[in-house]
């Protein structure tokens, strides 16, 4: 990453408030009148000095009106949305943008530590009018990420960063996306707390057995120094802690607020030293005040940032898809725990299905959802994933070209080529990282589930058109990343009103894609706010309003 510049020349070039708004007054031509002939009156030398004295003050009272005019012009004009223009070009650090630096390590401007795809391709020439559409990307209505802290936050934490007696330790499971999301959680309830945060604990996937570290999936040094400003974060607890007996809470309720984490833990914590939190995923309310919101954006779209190995491969495998054109992401839902939970049919034929059954029927708890509810209700509800040839059908229609390329996120299909028969014989130009990786590059991360999948959000980022084929924490957390970078094209099934239409063979292939079309309109990355329909919904998916504003290009000059 190249090293902010140092912005302490701005301030020696910047004109002082006195000097702009000097020509305004009448007094200056003071400073510029020609001096008149002298001529000899009879009055005594005391005049002249008083007329003198009388100028003066007249002078500075002038001087200090003018000063508090324009400290009340400032007071009542709040700062407008930072500019923003590019975020693959981000402008010099501001104060909005900028974090506050340590004696250790040199600032962190924000504007140049978000993760960034490659540039989105335009949209082809020789293409068909269906086609141009949908390469075409969204109108982002001039969003632009606005992470300013108000002045109370930002007062905070010039002791909240420097806390040494608290500190929270926290253990994040599940896969990487549901990882990354406890793990900006963790740093806002450090935050609430005032507690300086461990670098959080990622316990072994009882799916996947991944044993990998944080060390091993983030950058832990860029995860510390970017958010140096708003919590301190620390390695390891320090020797005085190491003897104290931790207060300990694995169940959680959800939809907690900051008042309730502040009364149920802060005597404890105050008391112990330390706290140690299990369990948190999806615990801490949506709505959350506007700064707390806000340093969720900042932990998810700049904190965490993959380690460096894990994201200059991605990055290569990025730019071998992007350099033969435009591509499309996919996110196939289709691994086998994937079936067991949703509770639907695979797809594949009563073979396979049975053995999801038996799965399901021995280990009830891992079903998700209403256990009284059929496969077929499901289904038609819009509960269970696309497969492989309902998400082929379902970018035709929408006019994806045959000889596009298709990048296949995700895990092994439970089913293997049969599984994605349907996509492959649509689109035969279906890549993948084992595809795309050059002899010995994936052997560091083989039996590494969140190295893998860190690999396919890295692509997925940079691809032009991003479609899960069900919900998800990397759906919904691409959705927002996507969104944050400038509203790269997201499109978002609606399975509920879809399904009906893939069953009805009355319908002919035009009026299926002129339906897809329709119903897909408004579904393809728009910007959307977060407060439109659901207070549930999680800034991290929808940044807008409380991490993304409107840009405005005000003049620097007027006339």
């Amino acid at each position: 990453m190249a090293r902010p510049r140092n912005i302490k020349s701005s301030f020696i070039k910047t004109p002082s408030p006195f000097f702009t708004f000097l020509p305004v007054s009448p007094f200056t031509s003071l400073f510029n009148k020609p001096p008149s002939p002298r001529i000899h009156r009879p009055y005594s030398s005391s005049r002249p000095r008083s007329y003198l004295f009388v100028i003066f003050l007249l002078i500075l009272l002038s001087l200090l009106g003018l000063s508090l005019l324009t400290l009340v012009s400032v007071s009542q004009n709040p700062s407008p949305c930072p500019s923003f223009p590019t975020l693959l070009s981000p402008p010099i650090s501001h104060p909005p943008f900028a974090s506050l630096s340590s004696k250790n390590h040199e600032p962190v401007v924000l504007s140049r530590s978000a993760t960034v795809p490659l540039p989105a391709h335009p949209v082809p020439g020789n293409v068909t009018a269906e086609e141009a559409e949908f390469w075409a990307q969204p109108d982002g209505e001039g969003y632009r990420p606005c992470l300013d802290f108000s002045i109370q936050y930002r007062k905070a934490s010039a002791k909240i960063s420097k806390e040494k007696q608290k500190f929270l330790v926290v253990v994040v499971s599940g896969g990487l996306n549901q990882q990354k999301n406890q793990i900006v959680d963790a740093v806002v309830i450090a935050r609430i707390l005032e507690a300086a945060l461990i670098v959080p604990i990622l316990a072994v996937n009882q799916i996947w057995k991944d044993q990998s570290e944080f060390s091993e999936i983030f950058d832990v040094d860029h995860f510390k120094r970017t958010l140096q400003a708003d919590v301190r974060i620390v390695s390891s607890l320090p020797s005085t802690h190491l003897s104290s007996k931790p207060t300990i809470n694995t169940q959680m309720p959800y939809n907690v607020s900051p008042l309730w984490i502040r009364t149920k833990f802060l005597t404890e914590l105050n008391r112990g030293g330390v706290l140690i939190l299990k369990g948190i995923d999806s615990k801490l309310s949506k709505n959350l005040p506007l700064d707390l919101q806000k340093l969720r954006c900042k932990v998810a779209f700049h904190a965490l940032r993959f380690a460096s190995a894990i994201q200059e491969l991605g990055d290569k495998f990025a730019r071998r898809m992007w350099i033969e054109g435009p591509y499309i992401a996919l996110h196939l839902r289709l691994e086998k725990d994937v079936w067991v939970r949703t509770g639907c049919l695979t797809g594949l034929g009563p073979e396979y299905d049975d053995i999801i059954r038996k799965i399901r029927e021995s280990q009830p708890k891992l079903l998700t959802g209403r256990l009284n509810i059929t496969n077929t209700h499901r289904r038609l509800a819009g509960l269970c994933p696309l497969n492989a040839l309902q998400l082929a059908r379902l970018i035709k229609a929408l006019g994806a070209p045959r000889t596009a390329q298709v990048y296949m996120a995700g895990g092994e299909p439970f089913g293997g080529a049969q599984a994605l028969q349907g996509l492959a014989e649509e689109f035969p130009n279906v890549v993948t990282k084992e595809m795309l990786a050059r002899e010995g590059e994936l052997s560091p991360y083989i039996n590494r589930s969140s190295a893998m999948a860190a690999l396919d959000y890295i692509v997925s980022l940079s691809s032009d058109v991003f479609l899960p084929s069900h919900g998800g924490n990397m759906g919904r957390t691409m959705q927002g990343h996507r969104a944050y970078v400038g509203h790269r094209k997201f499109v978002k099934p609606n399975k509920r009103e879809m399904v009906g239409f893939f069953e009805d063979t009355s319908i002919s292939e035009a009026e299926f894609r002129s339906m897809m079309r329709k119903m897909h309109r408004r579904y393809q990355g728009q910007p959307e706010k977060r407060t439109n329909k659901r207070s549930s919904r999680d800034v991290i998916a929808y940044p807008v309003p409380e991490c993304m504003c409107r840009h405005t290009i005000r003049p620097l000059l007027r006339s």
